[in-house]
């Protein structure tokens, strides 16, 4: 099969859909790989690394869109991305359809067969493919609610850890999943005053158990939420329902409760939020304010960090990609769990908790 790797668009997007050691696998594994050129320059891999991984490399993005049987990319494709999609082609990537349903259209009249990372399930019941990537978020989570409460970026003023005779700051965080339990290792790391909420009884004696008392872990309702908002300078938006969009856990009304300045990071905003005044940010412009509280809602959040996130990523979703390179769209009917993953095919929304948010 032709693998093709055109180069992310979305701004401020430097990660890859495939490093040079994962295309040297493809291309041990009997595939072909076309990569446009510069595709790698955001982790600092030239043209000539790619060549010597055994890629062809293209001058434009239309060329590998047009030549190339499966499409591996990062981020969901944009408008002028979708549209160079073709019936019998196969997109492997991020798509978070539920909140994006010109992006659902634009895959159905493709034809493609859109495989999204994020609905990839485990035997476990785990998301691995999105796992790294929640990884990543969750701990940038912390350094972003630690730069948005700097004075000099229109926050409170407040250090994360404070210092001997100063409290540190509250860190409130919804959801004790993947993202929300690594941004707690970091905020609980830094010295700050830590509580994680979650709806899973089992999962907070697990979080219990992990963090030794250092976090205080609380059953998530509307009152125990509000309660808790009213004393935070910093609230992580962490919960995540696979392929569906994510309930607004904190309503405009609810911010009248909260501190001036404080700041709200919502790491779900790629599937529409955990706050009902988010929308997505991006690095070059990553807060804004409503009510006086600071929204950091940047959809990309590992792309900051695209070296380590490109390659946690393709440790992931390699063996899929493999699989799908082998056997094309044929492997998600060996797998249950690829086929989990399988979000448009023949011009139908098919996995079903992404066709119950966007309702088509």
């Amino acid at each position: 099969m032709l693998v093709g790797v055109p180069r992310e668009i979305k701004p401020s997007e430097f990660r890859v859909g495939l490093t040079p050691e994962a295309v040297r696998e493809y291309c041990a594994a009997g595939h072909q790989v076309i990569v446009e050129t510069k595709a790698g320059e955001g982790i600092a891999k030239s043209d000539d690394i790619y060549r010597k991984a055994g890629a062809e490399i293209a001058e434009s993005a239309e060329e590998v869109f047009a030549r190339a049987d499966m499409i591996v990319k990062v981020k969901e494709p944009q408008p002028n991305e979708w549209v160079q999609l073709r019936e019998g082609q196969i997109l492997y990537t991020y798509l978070h359809l539920a909140p994006d349903p010109d992006q659902a259209r634009g895959l159905m009249k493709s034809g493609v067969s859109a495989v999204a990372y994020e609905t990839v399930t485990s035997p476990g019941g785990g998301l691995p493919l999105l796992a790294p990537m929640s990884e990543v978020a969750g701990r940038l989570s912390i350094e972003a609610g630690g730069m948005a409460l700097r004075a000099i970026n229109g926050g409170r003023g407040t250090l994360i850890g404070g210092v001997p005779g100063v409290l540190p700051a509250k860190v409130v965080i919804l959801g004790g999943g993947v993202v929300g339990t690594q941004a707690a290792r970091m905020a609980v790391g830094l010295g700050a005053n830590v509580e994680i909420f979650d709806k899973s009884l089992p999962r907070l004696r697990q979080l219990d158990e992990m963090f030794q008392g250092r976090v205080t872990n609380r059953y998530s309702t509307m009152a125990t939420i509000e309660d808790a908002i009213g004393e935070a300078d910093v609230v992580i938006g962490a919960v995540l329902i696979p392929g569906a969009a994510t309930p607004h856990l904190v309503t405009r009304e609810m911010l009248g409760l909260m501190k001036w300045r404080a700041v709200l990071v919502d790491v779900a905003i790629d599937q529409g939020g955990c706050f009902e005044t988010s929308k997505p940010t991006t690095h070059e412009d990553p807060t804004y304010q409503v009510d006086g509280i600071i929204h950091y809602c940047v959809a990309n959040m590992p792309g900051a960090v695209p070296l380590t996130s490109s390659y946690a990523l393709n440790n992931a979703t390699l063996p899929y990609g493999l699989a799908l390179a082998d056997r094309g769209i044929k492997a998600c009917e060996d797998n249950p769990h690829l086929m989990n993953g399988l979000n448009v095919h023949m011009g139908k929304i098919v996995n079903a908790a992404v066709k119950d948010s966007l309702g088509f």
